[in-house]
C-alpha cells in the first residue's frame, strides 16, 4: 500500500485554450499547442502589469479583483494565439495571416466583452428581475433573498451543464482536465512523466470553476445581508459588489489551495464536486501538451528536490513502478520498495503478505531459540561432568554448580516461543 503524500503548493496555474493548455508561473507564462502534424508549437511570454508588485497586489481582498482582471486579460491573449496557429495550419500567405490575426484579436476582445456582460445579466440581473415578480406575493425580505440566491445558483449550475454537453467543449474540458493532472501530479511529489500525469486526480483545490462557485455562494451571504427595495437601486448595487465579492472569493480559493486540512476539504468539496463537469479525462497527447506547457516556465525537477529531496535525473525517465503503487516516483528506487512489490504480486493480498513474513520471523526465531536452548543445556551437562568429576576428586571440596546454575537462568530469562 502506497503512503499518502502531503501536497505541497507550488504556485503554478493556468487554463485550457483551444487544443493547447497555457501556464502561468509568476511574470511567466507559456501556451502549448497541439499542431495538425502532430507536433507541439510552444510560445513563452512574460506577463507584468503596471501594478505589478505594488501594494494592490499584495492587500488581502483587494489582490483578488487584480488578479481576475489579470486571468481574463492573460485568457484572451492565450486564445488569441491559439487561434494563430490555426492561421498558420491553414497555409495563409503572410499579409491574410496578418490581417486574420488581427480580426481575431479584436473579435476574441468583443467576445470576452460581452461574455461579462452577458455573466452580470444572467448572474446579478436576471435573479433580481425573476424574484421582483413574485415579492408581491412575499412579504417576507429574508425569504426573498433566498430565492434570490437559489435562482442565482441554478442559473449558474444550468450555464455549466448546457455548455458541458457542447462537442467542442469537451474537447476543451479534457484540456482542462490535463492541466490540472500535471498540477497535481508536481505538488504530490511525483516526476512529471506521462503516465504519472494520467494517473493524477483531475480535480483540483485552485480551479477556475470553484472561483466561480464560490463568487455564487458568496453573493448569496452578502446579498442576504444588503436589502433595498428600489428594483434599479438594487441592481447597482450587485454590480457594484462584484469586485468585493470576487475579493472574498479569492481569498477563500487562495486559503483552500495552500493548505491540506478538514476545513480546505469542507471549503473545496462543492467546487471539486462541479469540476467533474468542467473538467474530463484527456488522453495521453494531452498529457504531453500540458507537460511542455510546464516544463517551459517551471522546474518541476528542483521543486521535486526543494519540497520533497527527491533527486529526479534525465536517467530516471525510464524508471519502473517497483512498488506497485501505480505511479513512477522516488519510491521505487529503492530495495524496500521493490521487495514490497515483489511481496504484494506474489501473496494473494497485502494481509497474506504480512502472515507470510510474520510466520517466516516466527520461524526464525523459534529456531534460533532452540539452538540456544541446545548449547545451554550442553553447557549444562558439561557442568555437571565437571562437578562428578570434582566429587570423585576430593569429598571434601563442594562441587561447582555456577555453571549449571547459570546456564539454566538463561533458559528460564528466555522468552518461550511457543507463548509468542
Amino acid at each position: 500500500m502506497s503512503k499518502k503524500v502531503k501536497k505541497h503548493y507550488s504556485g503554478i496555474g493556468g487554463q485550457a485554450v483551444l487544443e493547447g493548455i497555457m501556464m502561468k508561473n509568476k511574470e511567466h507564462y507559456s501556451i502549448a499547442v497541439r499542431k495538425a502534424d502532430g507536433s507541439i508549437a510552444v510560445d513563452i511570454e512574460n506577463y507584468r502589469t503596471s501594478y505589478h508588485d505594488r501594494w494592490m497586489t499584495k492587500v488581502p481582498f483587494v489582490r483578488g479583483i487584480f488578479n481576475f482582471i489579470d486571468s481574463l486579460v492573460l485568457g484572451m491573449k492565450s486564445l488569441n494565439y491559439s487561434a494563430d496557429i490555426y492561421a498558420e495550419e491553414e497555409g495563409e500567405d503572410a499579409e491574410k495571416k496578418e490581417s486574420s490575426a488581427k480580426s481575431d484579436k479584436a473579435f476574441t476582445t468583443i467576445v470576452g466583452i460581452a461574455s461579462v456582460l452577458l455573466a452580470i445579466g444572467l448572474f446579478m440581473v436576471l435573479p433580481v428581475y425573476l424574484t421582483g415578480l413574485v415579492s408581491d406575493r412575499i412579504r417576507n425580505a429574508s425569504l426573498i433573498a433566498i430565492i434570490e440566491g437559489a435562482i442565482r445558483l441554478a442559473i449558474f449550475l444550468i450555464y455549466i451543464v448546457a455548455i458541458s454537453l457542447m462537442k467542442d467543449i469537451r474537447r476543451v474540458y479534457m484540456y482542462h482536465g490535463a492541466e490540472h493532472k500535471c498540477i497535481n501530479c508536481i505538488e504530490r511529489g511525483r516526476p512529471l512523466t506521462v503516465n504519472n500525469v494520467m494517473r493524477s486526480s483531475r480535480m483540483h483545490k485552485r480551479c477556475g470553476t470553484s472561483f466561480l462557485l464560490f463568487v455564487v455562494l458568496v453573493s448569496i451571504i452578502v446579498f442576504f445581508f444588503i436589502r433595498v427595495d428600489n428594483m434599479a437601486l438594487k441592481v447597482l448595487i450587485r454590480i457594484a459588489l462584484i469586485p468585493v465579492i470576487a475579493g472574498i472569493s479569492y481569498e477563500l480559493l487562495r486559503f483552500a489551495g495552500r493548505f491540506d486540512n478538514p476545513i480546505t476539504y469542507i471549503i473545496s468539496a462543492p467546487g471539486m464536486l462541479l469540476q467533474r463537469l468542467t473538467t474530463r479525462e484527456p488522453d495521453e497527447k494531452m498529457a504531453e501538451v500540458a507537460i511542455a506547457a510546464v516544463e517551459a516556465v517551471f522546474d518541476w525537477r528542483e521543486f521535486l528536490l526543494d519540497e520533497f529531496g527527491y533527486d529526479y535525473s534525465e536517467d530516471d525517465e525510464e524508471i519502473a513502478d517497483k512498488d506497485g503503487d501505480g505511479f513512477q516516483d522516488e519510491d521505487d528506487g529503492t530495495e524496500e520498495s521493490e521487495e514490497a512489490g515483489k511481496s504484494e504480486a506474489t501473496g494473494e493480498n497485502g494481509e497474506s503478505a504480512e502472515v507470510e513474513a510474520q510466520e517466516e520471523t516466527e520461524e526464525s526465531s523459534v529456531t534460533e531459540e532452540s539452538e540456544e536452548a541446545g548449547d545451554t543445556t550442553e553447557t549444562a551437562e558439561d557442568g555437571e561432568t565437571e562437578e562428578s568429576e570434582a566429587a570423585d576428586g576430593s569429598e571434601e571440596t563442594e562441587a561447582p554448580e555456577t555453571d549449571g546454575e547459570a546456564a539454566a537462568d538463561t533458559t528460564d530469562d528466555g522468552s518461550d516461543p511457543v507463548t509468542e
